[in-house]
């Protein structure tokens, strides 16, 4: 029996692929997802309940091309259920194109097959040639084939580029990216919760990374959750955004510390150069980086017309939890102190809480503005913010993006523990809005609120509006 849960949207997708294979059509397919995201899990499961002969191989830290290809042979030994796979076994292939065809002379001579090869982006770091090989050996003979062919990496970059114009593999692959879990599936899985605030401050911690969930479920709130985590700087709140950014940036390049400014609160350019004492270049080689990574976001304030005063987030919320309140206590723990880590999460939680939450607000009244009326069809919700930061409106929804011509909504996020959205709110959202260019009297006013909304004329939502924002029909 497996233990799997979740996911079932993208086994169906997958069973789909599968589906059409069984026809008679050969499938390519490119998945993508964040390190930690289940990916392989979910992979490892589909092919499970496939039932199919199968090749799976993946990629590794080796040093050369001759060590993947060795990875290779050993791993059709070892699980393949291929019915030719002995020529792989015998074969000893000394380049990309001759294993390729290897597998392909293993695969069934009438009837589905299913061959993966996760973290691509390994294999292609130590060959250059291998997507070239894998266009050829494709063309000539697995398309030719009923194979599923899948194609997994966590490098985000390099696996949208394999799809790109003027690569190999071009006009020849369908994509699959695999994303954290959304509130809603949080909400599924956290049975011991009682209530969408604390499945919402539960996501922000874990950001819906299946593994950490999966650790938040025998605890009622997020505090419970994450002061038993720190008891151990091995458990997976403390270490697996460690491993990530081992991965992600193994070397010495500046990124490491323009990434750290940012998970401390520095948002502007010019407030991320100062701390990390660097020159306005290698800040911005290091953003490049760090967005192509998606491990950094970048906001613009929206407004009629936009403004150009860019912020930059780390793009997913437990990573940005990671480095603001977790990775300062990891030496305290280790000397045996987790009382002390434990401290600076209990003073620091809910100012922190007040500001990570608004990138999930976003998302969830995006998604709502597809069916509720009242956010007037906003295609694009940001905030608004001048260049000297003052002042700052959490919530701007505009109806196009990046030339909007109306603005649709505004409003105010009051993710207090108890205090409900108060009409001294209300006031001085009123105030700070007369700033925004685009904004009318007749533009909607939106409150969003952890508990309730107090003020009255407000479209206002709560944390049981944000969770049902991903849930099927809403």
């Amino acid at each position: 029996m497996s233990d799997f849960v979740g996911r079932e949207k993208e086994l169906q997708l997958l069973k789909a692929h599968l589906a059409d294979v069984k026809k008679g059509q050969s499938r390519l397919l490119a998945i993508r997802g964040r390190r930690q995201v289940g990916k392989s899990r979910l992979i490892t499961e589909f092919v499970r309940r496939a039932g199919l002969p199968q090749f799976f191989v993946t990629g590794s830290l080796q040093a050369t091309r001759r060590e993947d290809l060795a990875l290779l042979v050993e791993e059709s030994v070892r699980t393949s259920t291929l019915p030719g796979r002995e020529v792989l076994v015998g074969g000893a292939p000394s380049t990309w194109d001759g294993a390729l065809r290897l597998i392909a002379a293993a695969l069934p001579a009438d009837g589905p097959a299913i061959v993966v090869m996760d973290e691509l982006p390994w294999f292609m770091a130590r060959d250059s040639g291998l997507e070239g090989a894998l266009q050829v050996v494709w063309d000539r003979v697995f398309e030719l084939k009923q194979v599923l062919m899948i194609l997994v990496g966590s490098d985000m970059a390099m696996m949208e580029a394999l799809s790109t114009y003027g690569r190999p593999l071009f006009g020849r692959t369908r994509e699959l990216t695999i994303r954290p879990f959304h509130a809603a599936d949080t909400s599924a899985m956290l049975t011991n919760v009682a209530t969408p605030a604390d499945i919402v401050d539960l996501q922000l911690v874990t950001g819906g990374f299946p593994r950490l969930v999966q650790a938040a479920e025998p605890f009622a709130t997020a505090a419970q959750f994450v002061e038993a985590q720190l008891e151990d700087e091995n458990s997976g709140l403390c270490s697996n955004a460690a491993r990530v950014l081992e991965a992600e940036l193994p070397d010495a390049s500046q990124a490491g510390p323009v990434l750290h400014a940012i998970g401390s609160g520095d948002r502007t350019f010019r407030n991320i150069a100062h701390r990390c004492g660097v020159a306005d270049q290698t800040v911005q080689r290091a953003l490049v980086t760090l967005l192509e990574k998606r491990l950094v976001a970048r906001d613009v304030p929206a407004s009629v017309p936009p403004s150009e005063h860019p912020r930059y987030r780390i793009d997913d919320s437990y990573l940005r939890f990671w480095l603001a309140l977790i990775a300062p206590g990891i030496s305290e723990i280790e000397r045996g102190r987790p009382d002390l880590a434990k401290e600076r999460f209990a003073s620091s939680w809910s100012a922190w809480r007040g500001r990570a939450i608004e990138p999930l607000i976003r998302d969830a009244l995006f998604r709502l503005a597809a069916t509720d009326e009242r956010l007037r069809g906003a295609a694009h919700v940001s905030g608004w913010w001048p260049r000297n930061n003052n002042p700052e409106v959490d919530l701007v929804g505009v109806d196009t993006w990046p030339r909007p011509a109306s603005v649709c909504f505004v409003g105010s996020i009051k993710w207090r523990e108890e205090s409900p959205f108060t009409t001294t709110d209300l006031r001085a959202l009123e105030r700070d809005i007369g700033a925004i260019p685009g904004v009318t009297v007749d533009t909607p006013r939106v409150a969003v609120a952890r508990s309730r909304v107090d003020a009255a004329g407000l479209v206002a939502y709560t944390a049981a509006d944000i969770v049902s924002a991903w849930r099927p029909g809403t």
